[in-house]
């Protein structure tokens, strides 16, 4: 069992907090100590994004986020070494990392994820994975050790999605919208109809949920939808965007105190 199947596992009677950081912002150092921050919040599993110049999936907050850590001079090796830093503070605590494939093909696929497994990361989000590309790549993840956690959308096709999941390790990321990441003020009722779609599809992986995943009612109404995890990534980096305004220890409060408020709502969900 991957250490993110074992967090399913032990959660049974509650959902799973995924929380999103920017590998880097505004610097690799300050970016280690909002891993740790996200981890005393509560979060059951830390997803690290490595920045790429051209995030599209991602809206406004993490592309900012995206430039403040390119400008910074962060690498995708730099990133690597920061998880493997925070899996030695927060060992039993896996470690997604998300970026781009042009990252990984560029590397060279192979080679990327050795190195990844060999820094500590136990799985990859790669959103803009071709789908032809799929069955080459999940089974390749998979030798090294790591899961594949693939996208479903709105707009993916039954048969699509039937694909999706069978390929899927770790639990199935449903985006529960069109669009980019980014808060929302509220959950779509379309959301709830989307994962219990998914539902029916993945039923040997979890549905992890995520984009406009902002407060405790969300992860109240997504939870009780029937998704076994929540995503939160834009709110989060928002808080780490006022580091400059606020001070590194009051954001890093900010932050642990916000995690805290959402995992404490996966437990009354």
């Amino acid at each position: 069992m991957s250490p993110i199947s074992a967090v399913f596992q032990r959660l049974k009677n509650e959902g799973a907090l995924v929380a999103y950081v920017m590998g880097g912002d505004p610097d690799i150092g300050a970016s280690a100590l909002v891993i740790d921050a996200v981890v005393r919040g509560g979060a059951d599993i830390v997803e690290v994004g490595i920045p790429f110049s051209d995030p599209i999936a991602d809206g406004k907050s993490i592309q900012a986020a995206d430039v403040r850590s390119l400008a910074a001079g962060t690498t995708p090796a730099q990133v690597l070494e920061l998880i493997a830093g925070a899996k030695s503070r927060n060992p039993g605590v896996p470690i997604i990392a998300m970026t781009y494939y042009n990252i990984l093909f560029s590397n060279g696929l192979g080679k990327f994820l050795a190195e990844a497994k060999g820094h500590g990361v136990d799985g990859l989000i790669v959103p803009d994975l071709p789908f032809d590309e799929i069955e080459e790549y999940a089974p390749l993840a998979k030798r090294y050790g790591l899961d594949a956690v693939l996208l479903a959308a709105p707009t993916t096709t039954p048969a699509r999605m039937k694909a999706i999941a069978k390929h899927t390790s770790g639990f199935l990321y449903l985006v529960s919208l069109t669009g980019v990441t980014g808060a929302r003020s509220d959950v779509q009722q379309s959301t709830v109809g989307l994962i219990q779609s998914a539902k029916r599809y993945a039923d040997k992986v979890p549905v992890g949920v995520g984009f406009g995943i902002s407060t405790p009612e969300h992860v109240r109404a997504i939870l009780a939808a029937g998704a076994d995890a929540v995503v939160v990534g834009s709110a989060i980096v928002d808080r780490v965007a006022n580091y400059q305004e606020d001070g590194r220890a009051m954001m890093l409060a900010s932050v642990e105190s916000y995690v805290r408020s959402l995992k404490d709502a996966t437990k009354g969900a």
